[in-house]
């Protein structure tokens, strides 16, 4: 599946006019960025969301994010999938709510974090491909996806590849074998063109002909 990497309203609602967005995933840098509070931007993304929405406790203790946990599936319901950050108390948190909050491990640089995630219980495990490139080496956030489709074949964790920053890095990620993407909208809209293709367009449109349609 595809997902919208985005907490702004404007668009998730112009990603799921799209008809193959069956998501949205968020964070709190994205949370951020929208005019609304955190509350009114969930209800509203949940409104929104043809299926999971993904939100990310921000709190940093235990106690807290199990009670924030239990506040973002007040406001989404269903749709929620918790994003948790691959730390001791994380980890912890993971195992205790994993049975009735589906859960998701994120920004992941690691194929033993990935082991973890599914030990837990994690639905999702959400390396952040583009993000490894960058900070341990070219071409690692790759083989670290296949490092982890291999650690994970068999388990009901499955790979949420996130920090995708072109097309063909968006395809190169699931032949590794990430089972969905999250994608920014300008990534999104990359993913529909290509120059050959828009030739071709207007040659079909220059020199063609169809039912009803006047050249």
């Amino acid at each position: 599946m595809i997902y919208l990497d985005s907490a702004i309203i404007a668009d998730a609602k112009k990603a799921v006019l799209l008809g193959w967005v069956k998501g949205i995933t968020t964070n709190p840098k994205l949370i951020n960025k929208s005019p609304l509070s955190p509350e009114e931007t969930l209800t509203q993304l949940a409104k929104i969301s043809p299926g999971e929405l993904y939100y990310q406790l921000f709190a940093q203790d235990f106690e807290g994010m199990v009670t924030e946990a239990k506040k973002a599936a007040e406001i989404v319901g269903d749709k929620l999938v918790l994003k948790i950050l691959p730390t001791e108390i994380g980890f912890r948190t993971v195992a205790h709510l994993s049975s009735e909050i589906n859960c998701s491990i994120t920004a992941i640089f690691s194929a033993a974090q990935a082991v973890v995630a599914k030990e837990v219980g994690a639905k999702y495990a959400i390396p952040y491909v583009n993000r490894v490139n960058k900070q341990l080496g070219d071409g690692l956030g790759i083989a670290l996806v296949k490092q982890m489709s291999n650690l994970l074949q068999g388990s009901n964790t499955r790979i949420l590849a996130a920090s995708i920053i072109s097309p063909s890095q968006a395809a190169a990620t699931l032949e590794a074998g990430a089972h969905h993407l999250t994608i920014d909208p300008t990534v999104l809209e990359q993913m529909m063109t290509h120059d050959f293709s828009a030739k071709a367009a207007e040659d079909f449109y220059a020199h063609g002909a169809g039912i009803g349609v006047d050249k």
